[in-house]
């Protein structure tokens, strides 16, 4: 793996041998499970049958578009694995657990898009046609490096979960709450994996770490912003209290950074002053929430 770091070498080779236990512990944790066993097939109808119409969906608007901008994101799966691998490496454990991951993942969206399609909660042709433009502009990590990637993802992945269940409580589906209630216990125990690996970052080298971590906080994106209509989406999900600012720094940010003890941790100068850095910015991020939710009146689905 490549990272930006004053011993690259045996950064890797800690974060190689703690990927290991880690890669043993998840494998043993997993549960398999089958997306056909999530999909109500019995209330399914052909479109030639019966064409789509929005009335058919018994789903609010803001769960309609978080649960499409979930889908999606699924289906970039291709783009992700492809820009883990060039940056993390295909090499030994690393090529094991990508794999795995990357079969895991891919259960989600087939088993997103055949419930959102059998319950009509989606025009099929609309869904299709943005699967193709999602997954045709790909993803690109830009300049990330190695710790970056790891710091990164072990937000996105609790980000994704906060998501999932948000939506699944608010959406008044108990099949899709179930359905996304499994889901999120995947993405679970993806972030379980990369918070430990990037705990080992902090310990064998805390500046470049926390270095990594302050990049990825001040410049966070879900992975979805490709998504066509990603920014109004995004804003409707948000208004209804699926996620927000206020939830990203809440469920997110707060949990991740006492689990890695990152205000409470002796550290030397270097990384103290990189700590110092990254308070401001959760400072700032307080002012942004306290602001909108001031301004922000209560939606109802």
């Amino acid at each position: 793996m490549t990272t930006l770091t004053s011993r690259p070498e045996a950064l890797a080779e800690h974060l190689t041998a703690r990927l290991e236990t880690a890669l043993s512990a998840h494998l043993a944790r997993a549960q398999h499970w089958y997306p056909h066993d999530y999909v109500p097939w019995e209330d399914a109808r052909g479109f030639a049958e019966l064409s789509w119409e929005e009335s058919q969906s018994r789903l609010a608007a803001p769960v309609r578009a978080a649960v499409q901008l979930n889908l999606l994101t699924e289906d970039n799966l291709p783009g992700y694995h492809g820009e883990i691998a060039r940056v993390l490496g295909r090499s030994d454990v690393w090529k094991t657990w990508l794999d795995r991951w990357t079969a895991e993942e891919g259960r989600h969206a087939i088993a997103l898009r055949d419930y959102l399609t059998v319950t009509r909660a989606v025009d099929p042709v609309v869904l299709e046609d943005e699967r193709m433009a999602t997954v045709s502009g790909g993803f690109s990590a830009g300049d990330k490096d190695g710790l970056r990637v790891i710091a990164y993802v072990s937000m996105q992945e609790l980000a994704t979960r906060v998501a999932h269940r948000g939506t699944g409580k608010l959406s008044g589906d108990p099949g899709l709450d179930k359905l996304l209630a499994r889901i999120s216990t995947d993405e679970n125990l993806h972030m379980v994996l990369y918070r430990d690996l990037f705990a080992a970052a902090l310990e064998l080298d805390p500046a470049a770490a926390l270095g990594a971590l302050l990049d990825e906080v001040v410049g966070f994106q879900m992975p979805g912003t490709g998504i066509p209509g990603f920014v109004r989406r995004a804003a409707v999900v948000a208004r209804a209290g699926i996620y927000d600012l206020a939830i990203h720094r809440d469920q997110v940010l707060q949990p991740l950074l006492r689990f890695w003890e990152v205000f409470t941790r002796p550290l030397p100068p270097a990384a103290e002053a990189v700590r110092d850095q990254l308070a401001q910015v959760l400072a700032e991020i307080d002012r942004k929430v306290a602001k909108q939710q001031a301004r922000r009146p209560a939606v109802a689905l």
